[in-house]
């Protein structure tokens, strides 16, 4: 086959179709979430417990190396990296939808399998903004304290709260924070259940996530309230509170994903 025939011959992948979303749909979604833990709660809160084992994991790392006071931080960062760990929430939800027994082998399996496909890449893609979210408060602490430390968590709050420049950290933190979580939110809220569903490039699955909220910005920008909400509630008991909110969340937006996307 000649080098023209080749181009003639391929056909660029199809673009996932987008829907109409309401905020109906969001209510539903959520109460789909809540209605799956109920029927497989086994799978929820090993998958929620996982989560927040790590995230008390980073809590005690930075006590142990006189880091406390950047535990606030990465406590409000570490829900970023919650849609990659909620792949296997995605694949409970996807089996209970099909009817099909639920299987702990089957479901880790699908959950190992990810390494090799275009999931690794957005997993990256995750990590990357967390990372960015950590280095930004740590740049903005440099230009508003200087070189001011921290001995303890009482000492960064009445710093941040009680001084000039704590509150301009603070107004300075929240815009960037705000940014850098809707790009995420944006990015990842139909990609994730996406590239577990079918076979495309994440880039696609990028751009389809972002065009998803665009077109739909009321309910989806409605529901990354609702997931943020319940998140930075679900940290105050020492991220305890993931083990419940983390599953129901992960199942919900699976049936968002499926009121969003058409099926392929």
């Amino acid at each position: 086959m000649t080098d023209q025939n080749a181009q003639a011959a391929y056909q660029p992948p199809k673009m996932p179709e987008i829907r109409s979303v309401t905020l109906d749909d969001v209510k539903d979604a959520l109460r789909a979430g809540a209605k799956d833990f109920l029927r497989a709660p086994l799978f929820g809160l090993f998958f929620g417990g996982f989560y927040a084992v790590g995230g008390l994991f980073i809590l005690a790392a930075l006590t142990v190396f006189d880091n406390s006071w950047m535990i606030i931080p990465v406590a409000i960062g570490f829900p970023l990296v919650g849609p990659f760990v909620a792949v296997g929430l995605y694949e409970v939800s996807r089996t209970l939808a099909k009817g099909e027994l639920l299987n702990w082998n089957k479901i880790l399996l699908v959950v190992f399998r990810q390494k090799d496909r275009q999931l690794g890449w957005m997993a990256f893609v995750v990590l990357f903004i967390f990372w960015i979210w950590i280095y930004q408060v740590r740049l903005l602490l440099a230009l508003f304290f200087g070189f001011k430390t921290f001995s303890s968590i009482g000492d960064f709050l009445t710093l941040t709260t009680t001084t000039g420049e704590g509150l301009g950290f603070l107004f300075a933190g929240t815009l960037v924070g705000a940014f850098l979580a809707f790009v995420l939110f944006s990015s990842t809220v139909v990609a994730m259940p996406l590239l577990l569903d079918r076979d495309i490039d994440f880039v696609s699955a990028m751009i389809t996530s972002f065009k998803t909220v665009f077109q739909n910005p009321v309910p989806m920008i409605g529901w990354g309230i609702i997931v943020t909400a319940l998140a930075i509630i679900a940290l105050l008991p020492a991220f305890l509170g993931l083990i419940i909110i983390l599953p129901i969340l992960g199942h919900a937006t699976w049936h968002l994903f499926t009121k969003a996307i058409e099926p392929a």
